[in-house]
């Protein structure tokens, strides 16, 4: 078979800047092993989602996201916005890289190169991995509505180079005010799973959430099914008390922790309410249609 056009998609900025710094490292790599990949740089919001829908009308491409959790996120939705299965891998050079985690990436930015170099120059088929749908945007890793968005939207404007614990700051600071608990109804199909007011509803591809949160323990990037993760109405005090359970993974027998294995479900919000897609936060809105899309990605 012959070698696919390879292209590197990087976003110089992600990870505090890390991506940008490493790409002379990460080319080096790639052309050690042979390959010659033609480089993508971002220059705004959006670019590499466009550059990746572009890319992905050549049959014969193949698409390197290097950078984090929302580089992955843009180039997902590049690809399956074209109604493409292009092949696409990962460098996780990002600040969580819960995607990287759930499929099984190596979080070594260079053993993540030197293994798809190898998977690359040795034909091995890429792996089939599930991603989903909210209304019309895609995600690979999970989406939040509700608290976690608002955490999530706070963390994106701090620039301080501290890693996951930028998450655990915006946490804090998202308390300040109240925790906001806004009435929702969830169903699946004609079954009712929520009527009443929570402070998050999650549904997770993989387990991961924010690099240090293990939001949905049992979740599976290749499995048919999304978790959903609900929280019922909590303090500040009762978030207090939460947070060192769900970085731990522990918090599912807690009562007002709530879990069910959905494919497809409806949102709907008394008033529209802030939501994020990997980490990509999205206008606020009032109703989601949520669904899996088994097997729709193939990951190097």
């Amino acid at each position: 078979m012959a070698a696919p056009t390879l292209h590197l998609l990087i976003n110089p900025a992600a990870g505090r800047g890390r991506a940008g710094r490493r790409l002379a490292r990460i080319l080096a790599q790639f052309q050690q092993a042979g390959l010659r990949p033609q480089v993508h740089v971002s220059t705004d919001t959006g670019d590499i989602e466009e550059q990746a829908r572009a890319l992905a009308a050549d049959p014969a491409a193949a698409i390197i996201a290097a950078g984090g959790d929302g580089t992955v996120h843009e180039v997902v939705n590049g690809i399956l916005s074209a109604d493409a299965s292009t092949a696409f891998g990962v460098v996780p050079v990002g600040t969580g890289n819960d995607f990287a985690k759930a499929a099984g990436v190596p979080l070594h930015w260079e053993t993540a190169v030197r293994l798809l170099a190898d998977r690359i120059t040795s034909d091995t088929p890429p792996r089939r991995v599930d991603a989903g749908r909210i209304n019309e945007r895609f995600f690979c890793n999970g989406a939040g509505i509700g608290f976690d968005a608002v955490v999530t939207r706070i963390a994106r404007s701090y620039a301080w180079r501290i890693g996951d614990l930028v998450y655990l700051l915006a946490i804090f600071r998202a308390m300040a005010p109240g925790v906001a608990t806004p009435r929702m109804t969830v169903r699946r199909r004609d079954e009712v799973l929520w009527d009443g007011p929570l402070t998050l509803a999650n549904t997770a591809n993989g387990p991961w959430l924010g690099g240090m949160f293990h939001i949905a323990p049992d979740a599976r990037a290749s499995d048919g099914e999304l978790n959903l993760v609900v929280a019922g109405p909590v303090t500040r005090r009762r978030i207090l008390a939460l947070l060192p359970k769900i970085v731990r993974g522990s918090h599912m027998d807690e009562d007002d922790v709530y879990q069910w294995a959905v494919t497809r479900i409806t949102i709907t919000a008394d008033a529209p309410v802030e939501s994020h897609l990997d980490g990509e936060v999205q206008p606020p809105q009032s109703s989601f249609e949520v669904e899996v899309l088994p097997g729709a990605l193939r990951l190097l």
